[in-house]
């Protein structure tokens, strides 16, 4: 199990001033942003796609690092209802995945999206209950819209032998463990999860639960070390759904915090041992959107407690069974 980052962080520094900090931080592993909202400060893929001596250089250089790429990541609504923006963001995914299989990145990192409530609307629409009627209606819109596009997309990522590994994110049609399923019995096993415990902790998702759930049915495509913490002071009188500024700290009913500051050093070594249960043995890529803090901190912090929970050899024989 290796350490990794998702580089968006480090954006105002070149590609091999990132490595080379990460590097002396012990990290293995780095998720690159190629499109939507990571940007693609480190991978334009205007550069890379379709130029194999592009590629190699940056093989080479992430190598010189002793690193790999885990994922490449493009978060962004390829089924929004205005057309132009869908197809601005399909293309995003579909050259992430293009670029993915040419680099030999089996994994790519990617948003549901999320339609209108209807064929008319301009704006998506995240539906939250069944009642009134009309709500149920649109989901069920919802739903058709999403299976038709998730498809195609999933047999085009087979036909470049690429995972998606979709976030579950509030906001987006796929948000908690049973949608994402769903989505994948629609489509193919090309679609599964890049599961970032930081949203499902505030919906009061047990990460534990939610890793074994989508485990067992080999699921897991990409994992985000991200963390939350909710204020529990500022539930009792708003709730758990917030619309104030993530800037806002000290009204906020929860916040994304830097690994450790949300959940103690034993959530973390909880959630390396559940992942190890399940089979899954790939990177644990570092989400940096603490606001209390800068990224460089929020990163090393961060890798601090993960160097201590990850398991860095395979189990040995279990001589006492």
């Amino acid at each position: 199990m290796d350490i990794g980052v998702l580089t968006v962080a480090l954006a105002d520094d070149p590609l091999e001033d990132a490595l080379a900090y990460l590097e002396e931080l012990g990290v293995g592993a780095v998720e690159l942003g190629c499109g939507g909202h990571p940007g693609h400060d480190h991978l334009p893929v205007d550069t890379y796609l379709d130029d194999e001596t592009g590629q190699a250089d940056l093989r080479s250089r992430i190598d010189e690092h002793g690193m790999y790429i885990s994922a490449l990541a493009t978060h962004n609504n390829p089924i929004h209802p205005d057309d132009e923006q869908a197809a601005s963001d399909d293309e995003d995914l579909r050259e992430a995945i293009r670029l993915a299989g040419q680099l030999g990145v089996d994994a790519i990192t990617c948003f549901s999206g999320l339609p209108g409530g209807g064929p008319n609307d301009e704006v998506p629409n995240w539906i939250t209950a069944p009642w009134p009627p009309e709500h149920s209606e649109a989901l069920e819109y919802q739903w058709d819209v999403a299976v038709e596009y998730w498809s195609d997309l999933a047999a085009f990522a087979d036909d470049h032998g690429v995972n998606v590994g979709i976030e579950m994110h509030p906001n987006m049609l796929i948000y908690e463990p049973h949608g994402l399923l769903r989505l994948r019995e629609a489509t193919n096993e090309r679609i599964g999860a890049n599961l970032d415990p930081s949203h499902l902790v505030w919906q009061g998702i047990e990460t534990t639960k939610a890793i074994r759930l989508l485990g067992d049915a080999d699921a897991i495509h990409h994992f985000h070390a991200k963390d939350t913490r909710v204020y529990e002071e500022n539930v009792r009188e708003k709730g758990i759904l917030d619309t104030a500024p993530y800037t806002d700290e000290q009204d906020r009913s929860w916040l994304f915090r830097s690994i450790g500051y949300g959940h103690g050093e034993s959530f973390w070594k909880d959630v390396v041992s559940t992942l190890r249960m399940v089979g899954y043995d790939g990177a644990l890529s570092i989400e940096h959107e603490d606001s209390l803090t800068s990224g460089r901190e929020g990163l090393e912090k961060g890798v601090d407690v993960l160097h201590r929970a990850i398991f860095e050899t395979q189990p040995g024989e279990a001589y006492w069974a």
